[in-house]
């Protein structure tokens, strides 16, 4: 005697849309809905009855009688639309003819938009070019390129150049490898390059084209207006002593530069303001949205959770279609049309259970972080899988695969449900604190600090063991690396 879990189908689709986003159920769904004609989408203003999705269509009692086993969830509920409205569209119908009479043409109201569409043999049509979501820094530049005159050889010098830009802005080949790469028969001197790439470097945006940062930041502070304050020590700065301005080496700066503490905070300032990577400001990635699927409000002193019904299509067994198939009938046609609705039974089946299961750990987890959820970062509980699977009953796997690209929507933010997990540190007093309540008091401690004497790894180690929180050096430094604090050393300001 034994037992075994069999992966049926069933629960190779439930487990497979479990770990799903939102985005991407959505896009399960709808193409659920173009191969299934037994599936269809509840539209705005259309009422479903309480008939079970799981019952059988095909038995000839009334669909009230069949209903025995209600969904507490009305968001996947089959219905069948009444004898009284199938009356009057019926008399709709009869009164619309097949032809309605018109005195113009199809193609005379629409010849201006068809016109404009490309035809099938037209080699000119760029699809990628009407349809990209974003503008690529290379893009920018020969947007730019194709603006300024200039000859045929110092144009196939630019876009050459215009390709050896980075991303950030920089150019990534030496002068010398991009002259050696033309042909031999052009005759191109590496004087001529260099004359082409200070063309480039007036382009916007300011300071791309630059070969190093004492560069990019000195063709930013070119194109600011001459009386700016402290212009030409700035230049000065970022072209001899840029080394010593990443140091901080401060004390070297006021000796080498003969200028006093102010006089250097101004200077420094007016070179924080430019930008280090001017590409970056030119984005050419497509954004990534985020559609929450658990929203958390509060109502008197009470935290409420709910699915987010709008990023949850409402889905039902097509009642007509379902009535076509016939219990004895073998014939390929029914075989099909009842394969079908066993199919659309099992994928409404399955998604509600994944929004039960999504439900319950949400609710557990806010359960869990009430503090966070009242008072922020710091009072984050430490918490694991297992502690939730353990709480609704089920295995830490599935558990995994529902906290996975799975948002909640808070009063604070929308946070992925895995963000609500942390490992422990043991408190002087016997207690735990989440990793996640120790970064937030790191980087509340490092935002409070001098920035003349910043404080380093061991200092935080020791006021974290102040509080009570028990935290070594490296742990604490693994903790600033993770939030992008940078080491003390460089994180002095002149004051």
């Amino acid at each position: 005697m034994g037992q075994q879990l069999t992966m049926t189908p069933q629960l190779q689709q439930a487990i497979r849309l479990l770990q799903l986003s939102t985005l991407d159920l959505q896009q399960e769904i709808q193409e659920a809905l173009e191969s299934n004609p037994m599936l269809e989408r509840q539209e705005d203003g259309e009422d479903f009855d309480n008939s079970d999705p799981m019952a059988d269509n095909t038995d000839s009692k009334p669909a009230a009688e069949a209903n025995d086993n209600n969904f507490q969830d009305t968001s996947f509920q089959e219905g069948t639309a009444s004898s009284s409205e199938n009356h009057e569209e019926g008399e709709w119908n009869e009164r619309i003819p097949n032809e309605l009479p018109v005195d113009t043409a199809w193609e005379d109201i629409y010849q201006t938009s068809a016109s404009s569409l490309p035809s099938n043999d037209d080699d000119e049509w760029d699809f990628t070019t009407r349809t990209s979501v974003g503008e690529s820094l290379q893009s920018h530049l020969l947007w730019q390129l194709n603006l300024a005159p200039m000859s045929d050889t110092d144009r196939l010098i630019a876009v050459t150049l215009v390709d050896s830009i980075n991303q950030q802005g920089y150019l990534e080949d030496t002068l010398e490898e991009i002259c050696a790469g033309f042909d031999p028969e052009l005759d191109i001197e590496l004087d001529e390059v260099e004359a082409v790439l200070h063309r480039i470097q007036q382009f916007e945006p300011a300071g791309v084209g630059a070969r190093n940062l004492g560069e990019c930041l000195l063709l930013q502070l070119r194109q600011l207006p001459a009386s700016t304050p402290w212009m030409a020590e700035a230049q000065r700065l970022v072209t001899d002593y840029i080394d010593l301005l990443g140091s901080r080496d401060y004390s070297q700066l006021m000796r080498r530069m003969k200028l006093k503490e102010d006089e250097l905070r101004q200077i420094i300032e007016l070179v924080q303001s430019l930008n280090p990577r001017p590409g970056s400001q030119i984005e050419s990635s497509e954004p990534e949205y985020v559609v929450p699927d658990v929203i958390v409000r509060k109502d008197s002193d009470r935290w409420l959770v709910e699915l987010n019904q709008e990023a949850i299509p409402r889905l039902r067994v097509n009642p007509q279609y379902a009535g076509f198939v016939r219990r004895a009938d073998t014939s390929a046609d029914n075989t099909f049309m009842r394969n079908q609705l066993q199919e659309a039974r099992w994928f409404i089946k399955s998604l509600q259970s994944r929004n039960e299961t999504l439900m319950k750990v949400a609710t557990q987890i806010v359960e869990h972080q009430r503090g966070f959820l009242d008072h922020g970062d710091e009072a984050m509980k430490p918490l694991v899988l297992h502690d939730i699977a353990e709480a609704v009953g089920m295995h830490e796997s599935t558990i995994s695969r529902v906290t996975t690209q799975k948002y909640m929507h808070t009063p604070r933010g929308i946070y992925e449900l895995k963000y609500f997990f942390s490992s422990h540190v043991s408190t002087s007093e016997g207690g735990e604190c989440s990793s996640t309540a120790i970064r937030a008091i790191i980087k509340k401690l490092v935002a409070a600090e001098n920035q003349k004497k910043p404080l380093s790894d061991s200092k935080i180690a020791g006021l974290l063991e102040a509080q009570g929180i028990q935290v070594a050096r490296r742990t604490v430094a693994k903790y600033r690396e993770s939030l992008g604090i940078a080491p003390s050393s460089e994180r002095k300001r002149l004051m």
